[in-house]
């Protein structure tokens, strides 16, 4: 077993092109001896944004931990506050952005066979 603080995990800013005001933490990962699933933690500051993008064969787990903003897909935005669970399927083209004054904060659950 493992715990943790997520505070503890170093932030690294994701390499996705457009990306801007973002950080992420791999709260759990192979380097944790995770074999299945990997958890991460992005936080968006205000008017941060991950751009518009797919993963073609990983589907994606979400759950807004803090704040709101927008769930952006090719044929409509949504938008999603705390406590909203989400489920993107692979190929789904989607972009977050914190429209708000304050932090958005996110988990995403990955499959490992993708990294």
């Amino acid at each position: 077993m493992l715990l943790k603080y997520y505070s503890e995990v170093p932030s690294e800013i994701p390499k996705l092109e457009g990306t801007k005001g973002v950080t992420l933490r791999w709260l759990i990962s192979k380097n944790d001896g995770a074999k299945n699933y990997a958890m991460r933690l992005f936080e968006l500051a205000p008017d941060g944004i991950i751009p518009l993008h797919d993963h073609e064969k990983t589907e994606h787990e979400v759950f807004i931990v803090e704040g709101n903003g927008i769930l952006q897909t090719l044929e409509k935005n949504l938008e999603i506050k705390k406590g909203d669970a989400i489920f993107i399927k692979p190929g789904e083209k989607h972009s977050f952005q914190n429209n708000s004054k304050k932090p958005l904060k996110f988990i995403c659950v990955i499959p490992l066979s993708r990294l």
